[in-house]
């Protein structure tokens, strides 16, 4: 038998895709898509959120897709419960919904990203990978919306007063979904000094996650359930 290659042994293993769908032909469609990927894997997948809650801790996935418009539990409360009894799992909302609260309430929740599911498989599969290498993906129109918002934000910025002018920065690069490293290369600072940042941000801000972080800022700075993003088109 022949030695594998150092290419064959440094193949890295597969994203782990657990997903969460009612609708049973879009959450076939979506095994089946994740499947057929390089590199991806989808090792379960839920119609309801109580039974994500029930097994995904035993699943221990890279990355949960999950809908929100779900029978009993909704999506946002399974996001909450599963981020309290397992921290390091990355949720990465695929939804019909653009309002507002709908986004609001999942990045509070502590949701990594928020994709609509009108998203190519392409786009999806690379949102996947983001979220999984600690990114925050958004559909093109919606990050319009959140990035639109910190542009008209102007002096609201003073309601986050305990963070400093870089922490600021920080912050909105990661609520627009910026990775670690794209921040550091942006800021022109180290990437430990990125980490250090982000680990004040949320020391300050009494949060956990990028999505808490960027939602607790706008809730913070008089968005209180308006529709500041805009209406649909």
């Amino acid at each position: 038998m022949n030695a594998a290659s150092p290419k064959e042994r440094s193949t890295p293993a597969p994203i782990k895709v657990v997903v969460v769908e009612d609708e049973t032909w879009m959450r076939e469609n979506l095994v089946r898509e994740i499947n057929a990927a390089p590199g991806f894997c989808c090792i379960n997948h839920y119609r309801t959120a109580e039974e994500a809650i029930q097994w995904i801790p035993t699943d221990r996935p890279d990355v949960v897709l999950m809908d929100i418009n779900l029978p009993g539990m909704n999506g946002v409360e399974c996001i909450r419960r599963l981020r309290a009894t397992l921290p390091e799992v990355r949720c990465l909302m695929l939804t019909v919904y653009e309002e507002s609260d709908k986004i609001f309430n999942s990045l509070l929740a502590g949701a990594s990203g928020y994709l609509l599911k009108r998203t190519s498989t392409a786009e999806l599969l690379e949102a996947i990978q983001l979220v999984r290498d600690g990114g925050a993906p958004m559909s093109s129109n919606i990050a319009r919306r959140v990035v639109a918002y910190f542009n008209e934000m102007g002096e609201a910025r003073s309601a986050a007063a305990p963070l400093s002018p870089r922490e600021l920065q920080v912050l909105e690069l990661l609520a627009k979904g910026v990775a670690y490293k794209n921040i550091a290369d942006q800021l022109s600072l180290s990437l430990e000094t990125i980490r250090m940042n982000v680990k004040h941000i949320y020391t300050k801000l009494h949060v956990h996650s990028r999505g808490e972080a960027a939602a607790k800022f706008m809730q913070q700075s008089q968005f209180r359930h308006t529709d500041n993003f805009g209406k649909r088109g």
